[in-house]
């Protein structure tokens, strides 16, 4: 049985191919620019920028942006300490609410750790 981290990447291929596919500009435009906001270093660090959407998407309460996130920032090389400074602000600003999807993150970091840890990809 696939973990989460390979059943989310799974997942999030096949649809956005699928939705990709169906070849509608706006949709291409914005997830062209929603990478480029991110992934781009400019006056702010791309690490930077992926922690500052991993805490809106804590406050918003995305389990699947939450993931992506976290992905992405494991990539970038940002440490636990970090992680959690970042679920803080996540919970200082969202409140008690967030504390069950801080646990799914915690739960998704520890399976992208043990990835890491085994020289999977991420």
């Amino acid at each position: 049985m696939p973990g989460r981290l390979q059943a989310f990447h799974e997942f999030r291929q096949k649809m956005n191919e699928k939705i990709l596919a169906q070849g509608n500009l706006q949709i291409k435009r914005f997830f062209a620019l929603d990478s480029q906001a991110y992934q781009e270093d400019g006056a702010l660090p791309a690490k930077t920028k992926e922690l500052m959407g991993l805490v809106a998407s804590m406050v918003l309460r995305c389990d699947d942006c939450i993931s992506y996130h976290l992905i992405q920032c494991a990539k970038l090389g940002v440490t636990d300490e970090e992680f959690f400074e970042a679920f803080h602000v996540a919970l200082v600003v969202g409140g008690s609410i967030v504390i069950p999807h801080l646990r799914r993150a915690v739960e998704m970091l520890e399976e992208i750790r043990q990835t890491q840890h085994q020289g999977g990809p991420l």
